[in-house]
């Protein structure tokens, strides 16, 4: 006599692990298929958004999810803008690499604390959560939407005064446009001297 859930005795637990494994190893294969098409993937995400916000105006309500929504957001874009090793942590502790402060150190590349893939994801992964939630009447909280606007818009910008000021402190922008250029060796027909 077998033991209990042994051989095929357990066979609807092992089949829906096994079912779970199968989709999830199918979601991973697109997943992985659509991370080089960065256009696209963004272009879904604001297809989502805006679906978001069609439903949201249309039932008139949700304001209390949507606000939870904008904070999130908020809290994502902030970890998308600083760098994986902060420079003031650093400042502080004196040893381990820092961000280039003068124009002859050495070149580190920015490295997100929250890469943009991750970053599209979550983003992404939020507003389908937040979509899926205007269907149920208990997240549907009475609230002023005004004020929660009001205190999200105030929220957004002292934030975000906060880390533009960090990134000019530390001298790093998050942002890359084309092609590095450094300065360094002028080519064999420039001249060094003034003329």
């Amino acid at each position: 006599m077998e033991p209990l859930g042994a051989g095929n005795g357990g066979g609807s637990s092992s089949a829906a692990e096994r079912w779970r494994a199968e989709a999830s190893r199918t979601f991973q294969h697109y997943l992985d298929r659509a991370a080089p098409h960065t256009a696209g993937r963004w272009a879904g995400t604001l297809l989502a958004a805006a679906v978001y916000a069609l439903r949201v105006y249309y039932v008139q309500g949700f304001y209390v999810v949507s606000y939870g929504l904008g904070i999130y957001l908020l809290n994502l874009l902030i970890g998308f803008l600083s760098p994986m090793v902060d420079p003031e942590l650093e400042a502080l502790d004196g040893a381990g690499p820092a961000l280039p402060t003068r124009g002859n150190d050495e070149f580190k590349p920015f490295i997100r604390r929250l890469p943009e893939f991750k970053f599209w994801y979550a983003i992404t992964k939020a507003f389908c959560v937040a979509f899926v939630m205007t269907f149920f009447s208990v997240f549907d909280v009475p609230v002023f939407w005004p004020i929660l606007l009001c205190y999200w818009i105030v929220l957004f910008v002292l934030t975000m005064k906060r880390q533009i000021l960090h990134m000019v402190k530390y001298k790093y922008v998050p942002f890359s446009m084309g092609k590095q250029k450094y300065g360094g060796k002028k080519g064999p027909g420039a001249s060094s001297s003034k003329d």
